[in-house]
């Protein structure tokens, strides 16, 4: 794996470069915190990783009972603390299934949810609610 390398360009802006596959992605501070929010802050990209690890698992888990859940999308509400220091308080899921499935596929796919790598790094202090809406 090549890892990533990120430069900081000035004006709270910086580059991440993806190493394997070259892709880039850049940051801003938010407004809330001197930047101009031009892009994602580096808090937004943990709860955008939040989402997508808990569609990949769900995907993963999926494929393996032959289900289909393209469609399925994952909304993520940042909340931010600034005492004693600013870090995040709270990465809220609302994880919307494209159709009705039934009780045992459901359960599994939820469980799964809750073995994304995201997920189980947070602090312990970080609330991370996952709500489901199936259909």
């Amino acid at each position: 794996m090549g890892g990533i390398h990120v430069e900081y360009a000035g004006d709270l802006h910086c580059k991440a470069v993806h190493g394997p596959s070259g892709s880039v992605i850049t940051t801003d501070a938010p407004k809330d915190n001197h930047g101009k929010g031009e892009d994602f802050s580096p808090t937004d990209l943990v709860a955008a990783a939040l989402g997508a690890c808990i569609l990949s698992v769900m995907g993963l888990r999926a494929r393996s009972l032959n289900i289909d859940i393209s469609g399925a999308t994952a909304s993520v509400e940042k909340e931010m603390a600034n005492h004693p220091v600013r870090r995040i308080q709270k990465l809220g899921v609302i994880v919307r299934m494209p159709r009705q499935l039934d009780s045992n596929a459901r359960e599994q796919l939820e469980a799964a949810a809750h073995t994304c790598p995201i997920h189980k790094s947070m602090h312990p202090d970080v609330q991370l609610p996952i709500e489901f809406v199936w259909g």
